[in-house]
Order: C-alpha cells, then structure tokens, then sequence
C-alpha cells in the first residue's frame, strides 16, 4: 500500500474499460455487487424522464452556466478569474461557492455525455482552462485561500479559511473530473483533479490531528476513491482509509461533524444531514475497494435508523434546522451540542419547519445507489426512487430555473414566527444556493441510475421510456428499449434489440411499494412467486425480439405514520405508485385553509390526466370535508364539533409539483 506508484497521463486512458464509465466506476471494485453501465448507455426517449431531461437541458442547465458567470449575481466563476490573476478584486460569496460551480460543470459533462453537443465540450474547456490557470505548483485550489494569497491579503485567518469547505470543494472538483473524463475521454481536468488528490494525500500525511478534521461535508471521501477507480494508483485507496481513521480521533469533534466518536462506533444516524449521507456515501465507496466488514455494519445500522425512524414519507432527511445532541442523556453543555440541519431525535418528524434541504435528500439518493452497487438489495434502489419523485424534484419548478433550499411537507398561512428560509422557489438562494447546483447535476445524471450489470446479468432499476445501449464485462453488447407511462402507469416492457450470449438473467425491481405485480415473456405469463421489495430473476437463454412485460397496478393508497410520530398521528398522506401527493389551497374556498380540511377516506380517488406549466401530470380527485367552526383566533383548544360540516371535492397533485401555480398553502397530512 506504501509503494509509492506513479501513472502517466498517457497511460490512463489505458486504464479505463469500457465498462468503466458510470457515475461509479466500479466494474472492478472486488466487494461490488453491481456495476454501472456507462453515462453514454441510457438514452430517455418519452414520457417523465424524457420531459425532465429536456428541461434540463433546454433551461435549468444553460439558466445555471450563464448565472455562475453573471458577477452581479453569482462570483462564482468571477472568483476563478480573480484567483487566476486575470482581473483584481477580493473573494465573494459563500466558502462553498467552488464546489457549487464544479456541480454545475458535473452536469454539463453528464449532459454531454448523452448530447454530445460540441458547445457544451468547448465551454468546458474554457472553464478548465481558467482552473489550470489557478491551480496552485503543489495540486491546492480553493479560490477563497488563493485569491488572498495572489494578492498579499492573506492574514491570520489562512487556517480558518482551510478548514471552511476547501475539501468539500476538492471532492466535487475530484467527482465532476472523473465524470468529464468519462464522458470526453479528455485528460485535461483529470490531471487537474490528479494535483488535488496528490495534494489531499500529502496534506493528511502531515497534518495534525485537530487540522485533518475540521473537513466539514466530506464530499472528497467519494471524490478521493473515484480517483483511486480512475487512475488505479494506490496512495489514494489509502487516503481515503485514512479519511475514516482520522474521525473521532481529538478531542475537539461534533456531533454536527459526525466526528465526535470515532465512525466505526457510529451506529445511528446523528448530525447534520448533508454532511451525514454524504459520509454515508463515502464509506460505501470505500467498502467496496476493501471489504471491511465493520464499515458495511455500521451503514446498515444506521440506514435502518434513518429509514424507519428519521425519514420524512417523500424521502427527505433532516428535520431540524436547529436541533441538539444526544438527548436527555447529560446537562453537561459539552455533551449536549447544537446540532445544525439535524437529523434529530428518532419519530422526530415536524411539516411545516420541516427542514429537509434538498442536498440532504440528494444524499440519500448518492447513499443509498452506493448501497445498492455493494449489496444488490432492491430496499436501496426503492429509496433511491422515492427520494428522486419526490424529495429531490420538489427542489425546483417544473420550468427548470426556480429552486427550493427546504422541502417542507405543509406550509401554512398562519404560522406566527418568520421562518428563516422561504417557502417558495427562487431563481437565486443568496447566500445559500448549493442546492441548485446539486439538483441540476443529478437530473442530468438519472438515466445511469436506471440500469446495472453484474457478472449474473442486467438488473433494472428504474422505469422510463428509454434505450439502452451498453456492454456487459467481457465487451459484448446489449441493446433493450423500454417503453412506458411511469410513473402515471404501472405498465413496463423491455424489448430485446441485442442481446448477448452472456445476458441469461434480467433482475426486475419489483417496488416495495407494490403489490400483485405480474410478469410475462412473449405473452406468455410467468407463474413463479413475485415478492415486492426484491428484484425478480428472470432467466432463459434470451434473443432479439424478445418481450418482457411487467404490470404494476398503482391504486391510491392511504398511509398512516408510526403514532410515535407525534406531529401526523391519525392523520393520513397519500400515495399512488412511487408518488407522494399533496393538497395545495387553491383547491379550497376563498379563507379556507389547507389544515380545516379533513378527507374523506371513502372516496373514490378518481385519477385525471392534467398540464400544468407545460408537464404532463396526473392528479387524484378526492371528497373532503370542512367544518365551518373553523376558527381558532384566541384558541388554543376548544370542544370537537362535527355541526355544519361542508363537503367538497379537491384535487390532489404530486407533491413535487407543489408551489408552481403562485403562492399558496400546502400539505401532505390531512385528518379525516
């Protein structure tokens, strides 16, 4: 592990394999069970996916790439300049600003990768140019640092600026290289991104302990071990052994930093939430370079903690903007500790303060799809699916170019506090806009969470009309075209345009949220047992023209939480296929609030097809009752009354669509 190997730029393309060219290049990590298809394999042809990425390419990603240019606005890209030495001026903007314009610049490559389109490849290489241009003789680059370096305004504060988010920028910086790499086969921001990890490697050989842990949001655990599955040199599987040893080892970590304790203590999940599942991420990464046993134990258990304790029905993480820990445990103040964007107590669910920042809910994504490429289990990629409906998609509009810091689950008029981050999407999050960069990447980037291989066949993850072009291990290819209305239908069918000798089983993710689901080949129905939440082997010796269908029937369905979750008890959400929905106040009478309604369980929850904002979109018609005693001014209890209930109908939409037809009230629970 200690020899020190050098690889040369000519021979990494060498390196990579075919194979190896997915968001995680893992088709030779030995404890992976799944491996990526390429970021190049999965084209969107119609439907959900199809009208997501054409917002995305048409709006969200250009709107973006000129806002990150636009200094009046964002300094980001100005920031670069500065640093550069091509214009004067002092750093702007949050510490993290870096890393947001990498995001960015991952989603171009991504976009690219499936466009080809030859503007998107020259803008790269103009912004890596002017990276090159910044970046320090010993692989450093965080332009907060730099800026004052270059221009002798460097003073006592050099040590803090560096434990700020300079290593969450060098992760995203490492990531967006690896992708670049593998969507242009270019070298030019990879060796960029090789001085980095060089650099990292070299600064955690000599740092002290108390200076290696003050890496807050450690997105450079995956940045680091990608570059070890690009470049195959060996110090940096090492570093990144290192990341985790270095936790919890001072006297001087938090809870919020998830380095109080050592992470092979860590058994919940406990801190912030952005920083927690982009660890979570990491470790999953590193488990499946080594094995280590531990490191997958621990994830385990604390996916368990999240999952069944501290995750919100849409999929969103930290409930808390403000919270503590641990809990009744100590009134020693060095024990109990403000906790920021927390996770919070377990059951610990509120709506209308729910935090649930949209980065928070991207981890998840990038957590549990690592989960799922270590163990095969289908319970991830369901997490993974629920996440993206609706978690993730509610951070922006349907336009493309609006976006939400937090997702709450209600949103109500008569709150009597000023709540620190607005309920309504904006073009620009001052001070705060890391998420708009993240949801931009990941949307460019969904097609190659759709498919995996593995040495026993294809494993599909994801529904929507696509095609599918990749290759298995040993370079022979498979071509399939899937065609369906997911998620407004439960109808799928994978049909066969090439196969190979090697593909002899399709692994069919049967949702856990589903239930008679019913196969059948060439028309023919398949009677072996069909179990939600598990992913169904199919097998026979395939070839061209062969039909696979899978029908997933999608009733609405009522669900109730926990009554440990205080907030929602004997209330109900409700949900049709992998979507949560929602009622939004537009649907009431004029001073009617979302929280006077009570639904009526007995409906018949009618499904209609509907546009708005130029989507396609489905919505649920339901009956619903509201008492006209409905006022509470002065009151805070008053006897239940049942006289004078009005029935109406309303219109259920899904919760990721919420927001886009003006401001309003909002909410998932609803008494009944």
């Amino acid at each position: 592990m200690k020899k020190k190997i050098i690889i040369s730029t000519l021979l990494i393309s060498s390196i990579i394999s075919a194979q190896n060219k997915g968001l995680v290049a893992n088709s030779e990590s030995p404890y992976s069970k799944l491996q990526s298809v390429g970021l190049q394999d999965v084209k969107w042809t119609n439907g959900f996916w199809k009208e997501q990425f054409d917002v995305e390419t048409k709006n969200t990603l250009p709107y973006m790439w000129d806002l990150y240019h636009n200094d009046s606005i964002s300094h980001a890209y100005k920031n670069f300049e500065i640093a550069a030495g091509l214009s004067k001026g002092a750093f702007k903007g949050p510490s993290f600003h870096d890393g947001d314009f990498y995001k960015i610049f991952e989603g171009m490559a991504a976009t690219y990768a499936v466009t080809k389109d030859k503007k998107l490849d020259a803008e790269m290489d103009k912004a890596i140019a002017l990276f090159a241009k910044v970046q320090r003789k010993d692989g450093y680059i965080h332009t907060p640092v730099l800026i004052d370096e270059r221009w002798g305004t460097l003073g006592p504060e050099e040590v803090k600026k560096q434990l700020g988010f300079e290593k969450y920028n060098m992760g995203h910086l490492m990531t967006a290289a690896c992708i670049h790499y593998r969507a242009t086969g270019k070298t030019n921001f990879l060796n960029i991104a090789k001085g980095v990890a060089d650099f990292l490697y070299d600064f955690y050989k000599k740092a002290s302990p108390e200076l290696a842990r003050n890496a807050i949001c450690p997105s450079h655990y995956m940045g680091i071990v990608e570059m070890y599955r690009t470049t195959k040199n060996p110090k940096y599987l090492e570093l990144a052994n290192n990341l985790i040893d270095i936790r919890g080892t001072t006297n001087d970590g938090t809870d919020d930093n998830q380095d109080r304790i050592p992470f092979r203590q860590q058994t919940t999940a406990m801190g912030h939430a952005v920083r927690a599942n982009y660890l979570y991420a990491g470790v999953a990464d590193l488990y499946a370079e080594t094995g280590e046993k531990k490191l997958l134990d621990n994830l385990e258990s604390i996916w368990d903690d999240v999952t069944y304790r501290k995750m919100y029905i849409t999929g969103g993480c930290g409930s808390l903007y403000d919270g503590v820990s641990p809990d009744g445990t100590s009134y020693n103040p060095a024990d109990v500790q403000k906790i920021h964007q927390a996770y919070g107590r377990p059951f610990q669910l509120p709506n209308a303060t729910a935090h649930t920042e949209t980065c928070a809910n991207i981890g998840n994504v990038l957590w549990n799809w690592r989960m799922l490429q270590i163990t095969g289990d289908a319970k991830y990629a369901d997490i993974v699916e629920l996440a993206l409906y609706n978690s993730v998609l509610s951070g922006m509009d349907l336009e493309g170019e609006k976006f939400l810091y937090n997702n709450p689950l209600n949103v109500s008029n008569d709150l009597p506090f000023h709540q620190r981050w607005g309920n309504e999407r904006e073009g620009y999050i001052a001070l705060s806009n890391c998420c708009a960069p993240n949801v931009t990447r990941t949307v460019a980037e969904i097609g190659n969470y759709a498919y995996n291989i593995s040495k026993e066949g294809l494993y599909v993850n994801l529904y929507g009309s696509n095609q599918l072009k990749t290759k298995f291990l040993n370079g022979e290819e498979i071509e399939i075209e899937q065609q369906t209305n997911y998620p407004w239908d439960g109808k799928i069918t994978l049909k066969i345009v090439k196969t190979s000798k090697d593909l002899q089983n399709f692994f069919l993710r049967i949702p856990g949220w589903s239930q008679n689901a019913s196969v059948s080949i060439n028309n023919s129905k398949i009677t072996d047992k069909i179990v939600s939440g598990t992913y169904l082997k199919l097998n026979q010796k395939w070839k061209k023209g062969d039909v696979i269908e899978l029908n997933l029937p999608m009733p609405v369905e009522l669900m109730e939480a926990n009554p440990l979750v205080e907030e929602v008890k004997n209330q109900v959400a409700v949900k049709r296929g992998p979507l949560v929905y929602c009622l939004e106040s537009d649907q009431l009478p004029a001073k009617i609030s979302v929280n006077d309604v009570a639904l009526n369980l007995k409906s018949n929850f009618a499904t209609n097809n509907f546009t708005l904002n130029n989507r396609n979109l489905v919505s649920i018609d339901a009956e619903a009752v509201i008492n006209s005693n409905n006022s509470w001014n002065k009151s805070l209890y008053k006897p239940l009354s049942s006289k004078d209930a009005t029935a109406v109908q309303v219109k259920l939409i899904p919760y990721f669509a919420w927001g886009n037809k003006g401001k309003g009230e909002m909410t998932v629970w609803m008494s009944h």
